[in-house]
């Protein structure tokens, strides 16, 4: 087990860090809820907003199954960070990166919800950036 000191005489362990445990748990559930909202779309719902004329349009069906890909994705990477090795610490911030991108072109289907993902993705990159590394025994 590796550790971190952040006082004197204090040592901390890298995988109880709660930035990284915060990042973990967001990016779980946040992979759940995108993996849910992309068997929405493919099974075409009501719930979703057709907007005309936006530049990134694409077929409900295709983002459904972009959606579900990512969040099971997601999902792997948020329970892979409970080990805090540093790949999926790179992984999760490449991941979070992506969803913010996905997101931000499914933003005619759900505004509010696609808004609310970025800005916890958002919060995931800044938590995995400034949990405390690991340092070498």
């Amino acid at each position: 087990m590796t550790t971190h000191v952040s006082d004197p005489g204090r040592g901390e362990t890298t995988r109880g860090s709660g930035w990284l445990l915060f990042a973990a748990v967001i990016m779980i559930f946040g992979g759940i809820m995108t993996l849910l909202a992309g068997v929405s779309a493919i099974a075409e719902d009501e719930v979703f907003l057709t907007t005309r004329n936006y530049v990134y349009e694409f077929d409900l069906t295709g983002w459904g199954w972009i959606h579900l890909i990512l969040g099971i994705v997601i999902t792997l990477a948020g329970i892979a960070l409970f080990s805090g090795a540093t790949w999926a610490r790179v992984v999760g911030i490449v991941l979070a990166g992506l969803s913010m991108i996905a997101n931000f072109i499914w933003l005619p289907y759900q505004p509010w919800w696609a808004l609310l993902i970025i800005a916890l993705d958002a919060v995931v990159i800044w938590a995995l950036c400034v949990a405390p590394r690991p340092l070498r025994d």
